[in-house]
């Protein structure tokens, strides 16, 4: 008795791809978590992670680059020490950065929305330092939104406090930040050359 046999992808090579590179930026930016600088105005340390939620939508666009802030997220309310300085814990997306945390889906894609002009993943070669910094300036204005909103109600803060505390203390390593995303994304350019 001979039983055919027929390959089957139960994933297209495409979203195998799109997966494992989303769980690589989600590494990422769990490893940037790890990079950490006391505030001396916020009671939250400025880390990395805002660096790889820029290089996610950027690079993976505004759906997998989205999608790998939700495996980081996931893997860190699963005990994966990703978060904060290898904190980890669903205690860590209820706490003071809570609201940071949570906006990191949204702000990726939102950078990966300016940068690629939709859905569809463009050539990074065309797009202008403008609309880089437009989108990461987009982006930083939503994990800020959703930060200050989270530092108001779990420390309990009037809003201009949160503001001062949970967005104005961060503006200058926002900028540097934001320079060293332009700067990676255009040595792939110079690299080219």
């Amino acid at each position: 008795m001979a039983t055919s046999t027929e390959s089957v992808d139960l994933v297209g090579d495409e979203a195998a791809t799109n997966l494992a590179r989303a769980a690589l930026f989600a590494a990422l930016v769990g490893a940037f978590a790890y990079v950490t600088f006391p505030n001396p105005v916020s009671p939250v340390s400025v880390t990395l992670q805002v660096l790889g939620v820029f290089l996610a939508g950027i690079y993976l666009g505004p759906v997998w680059g989205a999608a790998s802030l939700v495996f980081y997220l996931a893997a860190g309310a699963l005990g994966a020490p990703v978060f904060q300085g290898g904190s980890a814990g669903v205690g860590q997306l209820v706490g003071q950065s809570a609201g940071y945390l949570w906006s990191y889906p949204l702000a990726a894609a939102v950078v990966g929305a300016v940068v690629h002009r939709g859905v569809e993943l463009r050539d990074l070669d065309a797009v202008g330092l403008p609309t880089l910094v437009g989108a990461m300036v987009a982006g930083t204005a939503v994990i800020y939104a959703l930060g200050v909103a989270g530092l108001a109600l779990v420390l309990s803060l009037a809003p201009i406090e949160a503001v001062t505390v949970g967005a104005a203390a961060f503006l200058p390593a926002e900028a540097l930040k934001i320079a060293a995303a332009i700067g990676i994304v255009r040595s792939d350019a110079v690299a080219a050359a």
